[in-house]
């Protein structure tokens, strides 16, 4: 019961910081960065893509970065949820 709940939580955690990112993204096209949804977004996505735009720098125009975390959140929920189903 507790890891059903366990997962379900990683679950939600890790869909609501996937539609953080994406929302990021989609909004820097389209409002000013000092709109408050995008400075609270930012606030939410910023720390997460800093370390990983020392290792991966833009090239050019694009920037890669967000790309490579809704990777990495997919991931960790992948192997969490693996080691808390093996532990049922």
């Amino acid at each position: 019961m507790l890891i059903s709940i366990l997962i379900n939580i990683i679950q939600t955690l890790s869909t609501v910081l996937l539609l953080a990112v994406l929302a990021s993204v989609l909004l820097s096209y389209f409002l000013p960065p000092y709109n408050n949804i995008r400075v609270f977004l930012d606030r939410m996505v910023n720390p997460l893509l800093l370390p990983i735009r020392r290792v991966v720098p833009p090239l050019g125009m694009l920037d890669f970065s967000p790309i490579v975390l809704i990777i990495l959140i997919q991931v960790v929920e992948w192997v969490l949820i693996s080691v808390l189903s093996r532990l049922r």
